[in-house]
């Protein structure tokens, strides 16, 4: 068997989950636009450099959905999906999420943008299994914490390990593993799998890319 992993933003998708489902709410009026979209800007800026603090954003990221019942952010989130996110969806990450499928290789979205954003994406892609960062709940409320590590750098190693022991599986179950991504915070996975693949890589994935002899394609 084959493992097949997919980083999310700015690799499946034309952009970022995190930072349009933020732009989503002030555009609404849910997040006050003269607070929240400097601070949406600086932290995206702060994850492209490498240099964010994950559970600062991520407590910026949670504390919303925590101040809204469930059923409102679902109708929120079915519009954002169809006028931020579907335009936004590549068709050749269409193509290469199912050529994995169809070859049989267990295949998962791994992203550190939180499970509520991102699972509606991961089935509009066709894969059944997300790995991501976990919000906590409480009865079925978002609490505006962090459940567990989050799926970022070092931890979407951490959160895979888990995910594929959940299944019976380890790393050394499969063949051959993939994992496709954008950017430099993901170094530490794509030095994990067999096949590491920049995609529509960043300066310094590209330049690390380069030096490895990894294959650097484009999905946009």
């Amino acid at each position: 068997m084959n493992l097949a992993l997919f980083d999310l933003d700015n690799t499946l998708l034309a952009g970022d989950s995190d930072f349009e489902w933020a732009q989503y709410l002030i555009s609404r009026g849910v997040l006050d636009r003269e607070v929240y979209e400097a601070r949406n800007l600086e932290f995206y800026e702060q994850y492209k450099a490498g240099t964010l603090d994950i559970h600062e954003f991520l407590d910026f990221q949670l504390k919303p959905l925590s101040r809204h019942p469930r059923q409102e952010l679902n109708a929120w989130h079915a519009d954002f999906m169809a006028t931020r996110i579907l335009p936004i969806v590549t068709q050749k990450g269409r193509q290469l999420v199912r050529r994995h499928l169809d070859e049989g290789a267990l295949t998962a979205i791994v992203t550190a943008t939180n499970s509520f954003v991102t699972a509606p994406i991961a089935r509009e892609f066709g894969v059944a299994h997300l790995v991501a960062t976990e919000p906590e709940q409480s009865d079925g409320a978002f609490t505006g914490s962090v459940q567990g590590v989050p799926c970022f750098r070092e931890g979407k190693i951490a959160r895979v390990e888990a995910w594929l022991a959940d299944l019976g599986h380890a790393w050394r179950d499969f063949e051959r593993s993939w994992f496709y991504s954008d950017s430099l915070n993901d170094l530490p996975l794509l030095g994990k799998v067999t096949e590491p693949v920049a995609v529509d890589p960043d300066d310094t994935l590209a330049q690390h890319a380069r030096q490895n002899g990894w294959p650097v394609i484009s999905l946009r």
